[in-house]
């Protein structure tokens, strides 16, 4: 059984349709690929799996039964607007994060240390996000993003504003990530990326 059904989803503003009868289903260690141009639809698209928005038709099954408020502990989420509380400490807002996604304060703690250290990052633990650079703050985002081991994780234009080592190292963690079992949904311009990291593409 797949692990995501996105099952004929629709979606208008206004009298503006943005998807139109969109299926597609993606299994544990899989990488999908939403290609398209800007407008195309392809962050509303993962807005609605990760319930940001609701369709106006269809449905999206996770795990076999429709998403739920509570599936989302098991979904990680880096959107294109990152967004990150720029007054606390880069350690204490992931570990916010990581907590809101259902771990317990240690388990958060000592998980938040493991990918800090894992990304070079420990320096930063006690920082404020607003002293970090804009490079800093995507990958402390991305951490938070996967910090609480997500079955699925949705990544919108996860290449966006880092360089060309970050993005390499980004690559990588994908890469080991879904040989782990985890799930990729993943919307990208970088059509190099999509190419070598998914199983398979879906165009918008």
């Amino acid at each position: 059984m797949a692990l995501l059904q996105v099952e004929h989803i629709s979606k208008s503003f206004g009298t503006h349709r943005v998807l139109s009868d969109v299926s597609f289903a993606l299994s544990g260690g899989q990488a999908l690929a939403v290609l398209g141009s800007n407008g195309a639809g392809k962050t509303t698209l993962l807005r609605i799996v990760n319930r940001i928005l609701a369709p106006d038709s269809g449905q999206v099954l996770f795990d076999g039964h429709p998403l739920v408020q509570q599936d989302l502990e098991q979904i990680g989420y880096l959107p294109e607007e990152r967004g990150l509380y720029r007054n606390m400490r880069a350690g204490e807002q992931v570990c916010y994060l990581a907590r809101l996604k259902g771990l317990a304060k240690s388990d958060a703690d000592m998980k938040a240390h493991d990918w800090f250290a894992r990304l070079g990052a420990e320096s930063w633990w006690d920082r404020p996000v607003s002293r970090l650079s804009k490079g800093m703050q995507q990958k402390v985002q991305f951490i938070a993003s996967v910090v609480h081991s997500p079955r699925l994780l949705i990544l919108d234009e996860p290449f966006s504003g880092f360089d060309a080592d970050n993005a390499e190292m980004l690559r990588r963690e994908i890469v080991r990530l879904k040989a782990a079992g985890t799930a990729i949904l993943l919307s990208t311009h970088n059509l190099q990326a999509a190419n070598d990291l998914c199983d398979n593409t879906l165009q918008l």
